[in-house]
């Protein structure tokens, strides 16, 4: 599989996600959070640094529900132009 390079705005976004997912596993070791979610730490490690800046679906699905987070929430914190009511 090859992939295209990522934009600029792809790379923030990947951080912001990585930024939302620190702040929810709070005070939980990576290695906590990673086992509950199926993941291995370092994915999890690589999510959180940006490293990996568009995981799987089911890779993060299953970060929502082990911290409890609504992948709606998460997309809405992760989109750089939230749509107004």
């Amino acid at each position: 599989m090859i992939r295209l390079p990522q934009t600029p705005g792809e790379r923030e976004r990947g951080r912001t996600l990585g930024r939302i997912l620190r702040e929810a596993r709070g005070g939980r070791t990576v290695s906590d959070v990673a086992a509950g979610a199926n993941i291995s730490p370092e994915t999890l490690r690589k999510i959180e640094s940006g490293r990996i800046s568009s995981p799987a679906f089911f890779t993060v699905a299953s970060l929502c529900r082990e911290l409890g987070l609504s992948a709606d929430a998460l997309a809405d914190g992760c989109d750089p132009e939230p749509s107004s009511p």
